[in-house]
């Protein structure tokens, strides 16, 4: 079969190729603007978006978009039903980002003063008011429900307000979930002497 050979462009403006496949030819123009622009801006896109995804970390993974959500929920569960003399519920906390976060934000905001914003207070700075929060050694006990004990009701002899009465409860058990999110479960807390 021979091809047909094709018939001229009946505009003079319109450039076609030499070559004829199954009788058709292609034409020799440049792509419209609109075509363009969608094109270049689709490879910006995908340039944009590869760097904050995979080398800046912007945008979060999915299994980080997931992890997210269960603590999330874990923390709504959690919120719900807070038994302050659960030991075993407090460690869960502490080990639950939305809880420590939140714990953060309260305590840089008001037991930072004392105990400093490293949690280390005294043995950090003599002049601190607070004790060191990240020892093993505990004034007035360093199982979690005493923690929320002593942050609860305070100890006013030595200056510190009972903070449940202000915060609540649920913030004041996130104040510590994040104190006890700088301790392990299994560390061996010893009583120490008030001085």
């Amino acid at each position: 079969m021979n091809p047909v050979p094709p018939s001229p462009p009946e505009d003079p403006g319109i450039k076609v190729r030499p070559h004829t496949y199954d009788g058709i030819q292609e034409y020799d123009q440049r792509l419209p603007n609109w075509w363009l622009y969608t094109l270049y801006g689709t490879i910006a896109f995908a340039v944009i978006y590869w760097f904050a995804w995979q080398i800046a970390r912007i945008i979060p993974s999915d299994g980080e978009s997931v992890d997210a959500a269960l603590a999330r929920v874990a923390a709504a569960k959690m919120a719900g039903s807070i038994d302050v003399t659960d030991n075993t519920k407090f460690w869960e906390m502490s080990r639950n980002p939305v809880f420590v976060d939140a714990g953060a934000k309260t305590y840089s905001s008001l037991c930072s003063a004392c105990h400093l914003a490293s949690l280390r207070g005294k043995s950090e700075n003599p002049a601190a008011v607070g004790p060191d929060l990240t020892d093993t050694a505990w004034i007035h006990g360093g199982l979690p429900a005493e923690v929320y004990a002593t942050a609860a009701k305070g100890v006013l002899v030595k200056g510190m307000p009972a903070w449940e009465p202000v915060l609540g409860q649920k913030k004041t058990a996130e104040v510590v979930a994040f104190i006890l999110s700088h301790h392990r479960p299994d560390e061996a807390a010893t009583a120490e002497t008030p001085k």
